[in-house]
């Protein structure tokens, strides 16, 4: 069994089916592939090519690497940026999910985002100035994005990019379709809570995906999910956070405010056919946004999508086509 987790996983395996697998930090937390059923030669081959297409496209979606297309557009103050064919493909999604959100999730977020400190060392966390944050929300706005073939620009010159919302699931994905490329037909990719799963682990075993409870620290799951050839997301509030003076901000962020949202879910986890990572990724950060009831009108009316809730409350709910076998207390 597989948990999804934020941070990292845990393949717990089956001694019969041993796979070949390896961990890299990248995309700022732990990932993993294992392949099963092939030459440990050729699979660790197929390794090496999904961690370097991870590497490529990380230096082109990152906006905190000097030289990727997110930050050369980010700090061209409106003018055209030439970019990748993988980059402008990205930004054409996240401009969708950005329309389909009536922008409550925007790729224009960057202004917000940096002015957060996730990463601070404890006892030095603070929050953002709250007149730099009201500053910064006049500049997201996800209309200013100009496309022109392979350049794109930002009509508002302090606008900025952050693709974070989406690129794991959009790295993801196409990690499988290298995997696949390469002759591979039972795997596992994990990224850190976007998991996609290429075929099952054999013919008559699927994979076992385990659904880590919030706030666990990964020591408990709420239940478990059999899947093949699919993809599960899950995004949660408590994934990075801070706590000053008793009360906690987490990393969802308000567009409109610049502050974490105020949400009744802890936590979101979505299943979709393989070659969707990319959707639910931006699509689990919607569902947080919006909160149980508006989640689950979306998740009804969206082809091929399930969905299960953690609520603030701990109670546990579900699409109506979610096949999940609960464990533990909290169903």
């Amino acid at each position: 069994m597989m948990i999804i987790a934020q941070t990292s996983c845990a393949d717990l395996g089956n001694p019969k089916n041993e796979p070949v697998s390896r961990e890299e930090f990248m995309l700022d937390t732990i990932c993993s592939v294992s392949i099963y059923g092939m030459d440990e030669e050729a699979a660790e081959e197929a390794i090496d090519a999904a961690f370097a297409l991870c590497d490529e496209l990380e230096h082109k979606f990152s906006k905190t690497i000097a030289d990727s297309d997110i930050s050369k557009i980010n700090a061209s103050k409106g003018e055209w940026t030439e970019i990748s064919a993988e980059t402008l493909e990205l930004i054409q999604k996240g401009l969708d999910y950005s329309e389909l959100s009536n922008g409550a999730f925007d790729i224009t977020v960057g202004g917000i985002t940096e002015l957060w400190d996730f990463h601070a060392a404890e006892g030095k966390e603070k929050l953002p100035d709250g007149g730099a944050l009201s500053e910064a929300c006049k500049h997201v706005g996800y209309k200013a994005i100009e496309i022109d073939a392979y350049k794109v620009r930002l009509a508002d010159a302090e606008a900025k990019i952050d693709l974070g919302g989406i690129a794991k699931g959009y790295i993801g994905d196409k990690m499988a379709e290298t995997l696949e490329t390469a002759g591979v037909t039972s795997a596992i990719i994990n990224l850190g809570g976007n998991v996609i799963c290429i075929g099952a682990k054999s013919d008559s075993e699927d994979f076992v995906i385990g659904v880590e409870a919030p706030f666990s620290d990964r020591s408990e799951i709420i239940g478990k999910v059999n899947v093949r050839d699919k993809t599960l997301v899950t995004s949660g509030v408590y994934e990075r956070k801070m706590e000053i003076d008793g009360k906690v901000y987490h990393h969802i962020l308000d567009t409109k405010t610049g502050w974490p949202v105020d949400t009744d879910l802890d936590a979101v986890t979505l299943v979709a056919d393989k070659g969707r990572s990319a959707d639910i990724d931006a699509l689990s950060t919607i569902c947080l946004i919006k909160g149980a009831d508006e989640a689950m009108v979306l998740i009804e009316k969206t082809d091929g999508l399930e969905g299960l809730f953690v609520l603030n409350d701990g109670s546990v709910i579900k699409s109506d086509g979610m096949v999940y076998e609960p464990v533990g207390s909290r169903n």
